[in-house]
């Protein structure tokens, strides 16, 4: 099986290269950009597994990198994890709601890094059943990754995409935040709870106007998908 390709986008020489060793020798393959210009050049070249970007950056800023991939129909679905200094709860909610898929702060291990990118990689693997499922006017298809409402595509990033087929195999049943996380992030990981918060409203921003009711928040418990038409 091929190795997973990693590309760091991180103007920091040290900080890079402490990454990028530790990615190999996980056995990652990986590829390296000091900047965002350099970032697209290597995007265009080579599209990786998964993308590590640092909030600071020299021309731009990797909110904005982020908020332009997942804008992109080409790299919208590109797992992306943030890497910053900043640790305030109102800055990891800015970059996750930019796009990131995951986040993490600096001084961090690269035991904890490389866990983080397993993590999230797992989250893409199509591992399920690929059947069709069809609750009130959802419909999902596994196989070509899409999600409908009443015929309209939902433009889903790959969390979002697997948290409402989680949903939707389960209509009507509560699920607290951490089932979720372990259900449809996996049981290894280091990402808090507020991140389902975040995920779910991504969810109903895509579902749209008068149908984001479809997933409900039960107060003290967690979230369900309603199992009405």
């Amino acid at each position: 099986m091929p190795s997973k390709q990693v590309l760091i986008v991180e103007d920091e020489r040290p900080i890079r290269e402490m990454i990028a060793f530790g990615l190999k020798r996980a056995g990652f393959e990986v590829r390296e950009a000091e900047d965002c210009r350099a970032a697209r050049a290597a995007l265009a070249d080579t599209r990786p597994d998964l993308v590590l970007v640092d909030w600071m950056l020299p021309d731009m800023s990797g909110l904005e990198l982020t908020r332009s991939l997942k804008r992109d129909r080409e790299t919208r679905e590109l797992p992306i994890i943030m890497l910053t200094a900043r640790a305030a709860e109102t800055d990891k909610v800015t970059g996750l709601d930019t796009g990131a898929d995951d986040y993490i702060t600096k001084p961090f291990s690269p035991r904890e890094l490389v866990s983080r990118v397993h993590a999230l990689l797992r989250r893409r693997a199509p591992e399920h059943s690929d059947q069709i499922l069809k609750v009130g006017p959802l419909t999902l298809d596994p196989a070509s990754h899409t999600a409908t409402i009443e015929g309209r595509e939902l433009e889903l990033g790959p969390t979002e995409f697997n948290l409402l087929k989680f949903l939707m195999a389960h209509p009507g049943r509560v699920h607290s935040r951490k089932q979720l996380l372990d259900q449809v992030w996996g049981d290894h990981v280091f990402i808090e709870e507020r991140t389902v918060d975040v995920q779910i409203r991504r969810v109903r921003a895509a579902l749209g106007e008068g149908a984001e009711n479809l997933i409900e928040t039960v107060r003290g418990a967690g979230y369900k998908l309603a199992s009405r038409g």
